[in-house]
Formats: structure tokens, sequence, C-alpha cells
């Protein structure tokens, strides 16, 4: 367990502080799982909508039921950091997440096109999305830990690749399905065989993939990360807990909200975000009084301790996964009823749209495939932090030519934008968050980094169905120019990210 053995290649035991370098077969072995884990979620984000309006969803009723996502994801991805930082056992430090994970996955992906009733599937919706947080959190981490610094560009680079690849499977299995002549209709109320079967493939590929990482795979024990000097620190010398005093103001802000949606009858959906703020705000005030120790007083002192380019990135992932929410959610009604001229969704046209969604989804994953490989070379130019907010105004680009086209082959134009922005996405943020971040709490700042990718989806569950009924009932397409708009403030924000580096 201590050695990197197996089909990875053997190790001599490490004494000097410098991590070997890993061949590429080692780099193919440690990122392999995240191919099983992307084209779970990949199924996800082009059919989950799909699934709910098969059973009777409204399209202003979409974000809300998605919402399962945002607050699992919240809960889930900075405890799993926590601990996965912590553990060691047999299976090792971060292998037990991500194979738990899977399995909780892949029984998420067989139900949920089998669910039959609306609120079961969102039932489905929270064990996948909740199954998919534990094992993606802990390979963010898994690639730090088992690369030099010199290396983890590369590590990054093939894991977005094959991110990109699940997700061209992913996306593309109904639509392939539906050549082969299975059928990709239904009557209401019942998801077709299309989709069904793409999510039985989808389940059988998320346990084979992270099993293949998990077998292939040793994790450096404590001790060799110890010689490495990314053990956890000696206890006198660990980083004494830090409360924040800013409780009372989240609490007073999440209490004025919540009145406010009750004053002014807004959408019942911001009690959500509303008591989310509550209970931030209670935790850091009772945390703060009573000294606290355990899990939950030192991911908030990491929340409060966050390195500054951390708090400089912070932002720009706000606004970026705000507008990749979107993208996700709205594509299908948008592309199904502007494009194919479908509203019924047990009709053919509808079933075709939804279909070229995928087509589309999978296209641009298969751009990002291809660019993850040629970032690193821009970046060498420019810097990681301009290289991604050129790749995120391009990504702004693909949105606004989502709400123009109306041909189904030109809406491929956008994706390639996209996917240019998802490459980066996938890579610069967290090339620069390791340069800066402590080896041993690689875990727990990854998952404090992802909540600011939850609270996006979290605000855009709660509210983006309002905005429709509020602004544009009716009209999906008005969506595509909030996401732009968006995503040009994430590549702003990305001018104030500094990229100090290492000494």
């Amino acid at each position: 367990m201590h050695l990197h053995g197996g089909r990875t290649g053997s190790r001599k035991h490490v004494t000097t502080r410098q991590k070997p370098q890993q061949s590429f077969g080692g780099l193919w072995n440690v990122s392999f799982g995240f191919f099983g884990i992307q084209l779970a979620f990949a199924l996800q984000n082009a059919n989950v909508s799909r699934i709910f309006q098969s059973l009777g969803s409204s399209v202003d009723d979409l974000a809300f039921l998605w919402i399962a996502g945002p607050v699992t994801g919240l809960i889930v991805q900075p405890l799993i950091g926590h601990y996965s930082d912590r553990t060691w056992g047999c299976f090792g430090r971060r292998r037990p997440y991500f194979v738990a994970g899977a399995v909780l996955a892949a029984l998420a992906l067989l139900g949920l096109p089998q669910a039959g009733a609306l609120m079961l599937a969102a039932g489905f919706l929270w064990l996948l999305d909740a199954s998919l947080n534990i094992a993606m959190e802990p390979f963010r981490a898994f690639v730090g830990d088992m690369t030099p610094d010199d290396q983890r560009a590369k590590g990054f680079a093939l894991q977005t690749w094959f991110i990109g690849a699940g997700a061209v499977i992913g996306s593309l299995l109904p639509a392939l399905f539906t050549y082969l002549g299975i059928a990709n209709t239904a009557p209401e109320g019942v998801v077709p065989d299309s989709v069904r079967l793409s999510f039985f493939i989808g389940a059988a590929a998320m346990v084979l993939a992270v099993a293949w990482t998990a077998f292939t795979v040793r994790e450096y024990s404590p001790e060799e990360m110890a010689a490495f000097g990314a053990g956890q620190p000696e206890a006198g010398a660990a980083q004494p807990l830090v409360y924040s005093a800013r409780g009372p103001y989240w609490l007073a802000l999440g209490a004025g909200l919540l009145a406010l949606v009750a004053e002014m009858d807004l959408d019942k959906q911001l009690y959500v975000l509303g008591g989310g703020l509550v209970a931030f705000g209670l935790a850091q005030i009772v945390l703060r009084a009573l000294r606290a120790k355990g899990a939950l007083a030192e991911i908030m002192s990491d929340l409060a301790q966050m390195p500054a380019q951390m708090r400089q990135l912070a932002l720009a992932q706000f606004f970026t996964w705000t507008a990749l929410f979107i993208l996700w959610i709205y594509t299908t009604p948008v592309v199904t009823q502007y494009v194919f001229g479908a509203a019924d969704t047990t009709g053919a046209a509808y079933n075709a749209g939804a279909d070229w969604v995928g087509v589309m989804f999978a296209f641009y994953n298969g751009v990002a495939a291809l660019a993850a490989f040629l970032l690193p070379v821009l970046a060498r130019r420019i810097g990681n932090a301009r290289t991604h907010m050129v790749c995120l105004l391009g990504g702004a680009a693909g949105f606004l030519l989502i709400l123009l086209l109306r041909d189904p082959w030109l809406l491929l134009a956008p994706m390639v934008f996209i996917g240019i922005a998802w490459a980066s996405i996938l890579a610069m943020p967290y090339v620069i968050l390791t340069r800066v971040l402590p080896p041993h709490k690689f875990g727990i700042y990854i998952g404090v980094f992802n909540v600011f990718i939850v609270v996006p989806q979290l605000m855009v569950a709660t509210i983006m169905g309002g905005v429709i009924r509020s602004f544009f009932p009716a009209e999906p397409k008005w969506t595509m120019l909030v996401g732009a708009v968006v995503m040009v403030a994430a590549a702003l924000a990305m001018l104030r990210v500094r990229e100090d580096k290492p000494g």
C-alpha cells in the first residue's frame, strides 16, 4: 500500500523532498477514473431536464428541481475534502471516497430514468449529485498528491482530456442508440428507451473506470508524504483555529432575505438561499462562542484562512459556474423550442432536439479534450490567469451565438468557444491553486474552493425560474444572454488574480 506498484510502475521508498516524476502510464492511471465520473456527469447535464420535462415539469420549474445538486455539494464537498486529507487505511487516502462515490452514483444512474414520478426522479438526482461530489472532489486532490509541482499542469491536462472524452461519449449515447433504432420517444410520463439504456451504460462505465484507478494506483503513505514535505504538520506546529466574527452579518443577511421573500411574496425558492445564509451565520456564531473543535470548526477555519489567490479566483469561479449551470439547465428547452419548433415532450421533434443537445454537448467536450493540451502552451506565453480570461471571453461569445443561431448544424460553432472555455475551467484554476495551497490540505481547500462552484448552482436553481416568469415568460432563449453577461464578468474577475510563484 505504501508504494506505487502494479501497472503504474514500481517505486523505491522515497527519501527526498521531491516526488518522482510519473510516467505517462502513471498519469493515465491516476486520471482514468475521471473518464467514468464525467461520463455520468454528462448524462446528467444533457438529459436530466429532458427526464424532468418528460415526467411533467414545466420549463420554469426546471431550475428548482435541479436544486438537489447544489444543496448536496455545499455540504458534501468540504466534508469529503476534510476527511480525505486525514484518512489512511488499508485502502489508502483518497481511494475509499471515490470508490464509494462511484458505487452510489451507479445506483442513482440505474434508478433515475426508471423513477416514473417527478419527485422520485428529483430524489435520485439528489443521490446522483451527492455521489458524484463524493467521487469527484478527492480526484482533484489526487492529482496534487501523486505529481510533483512541475508535472502538475500535465496531470490536470490529462485529467481534462479524460473529462472531455467521457463527456463526449456520455452526451452522445442517447443519439447513438436512436441511430441504432432504439426508441427515443415515449408516452407522457415515461422516459424514452434510448435515454434509459444510456444511463445503464453510464452506471457500468462509472464503476469500471474508477475501479481501474483504484486498482492500478497505490497512494503514497503518510511517511512518504512527510518525506516529500507534504505530510501533516506536527501537533505543536499545527495552524490554530480561526473563528470568524462575521457570523452576525451572514445571519442578518439571510434573515433579511427571508423577510423580504415573505413580505413581497417573492419566489418561494428564495427561502432556500435565505435559509442557507442563516445556517452559515449561525454556525459561525456558535463555533466562535464555544471555541468548538472538530470537522466543522476546522472547515470554517480553513475557509477564513484561504490563500489570497484562492479568494481572487473565488469570484471568477462564482460567475463562471453561474453561466455553466444556465447552459446545462436551459439549452434543452432553448434548442427544442427555437430550433426544432417543439413544445410537446412526447413528440418526435422535441426528442430529436433533445438528442441534438447531447450532440452539442459532446462536441464542446471533444473540443475541450483537444484544447486541454494547447492551454499549457498559451499559459507559458501569457500566464495561467490571462489564458483563463481569454478562454472565458470565448465562452461568452458562445452563449451569444446560441441566442442568435437557429440552424442545428450552425449551433456547433458556439460549442467550439464553449469547449475551449470548458477546458480552461477544468484546468487553469487548479493549476494556479495547487501552486499556493499547503499540500497536506489539498483535499479540504479544493473542497472549499468547490463551494464557489456549488453556490452559483444554488443561485441559478433558486432564482432563474423566477427570473424567467417575471421578465421573459415562455422565452427561455434570454437565459443565454444572462449566461454571456456573467461569463464576461468571470473573465474580468481574472484581472484581479495574482500568480505568485512558489519559492
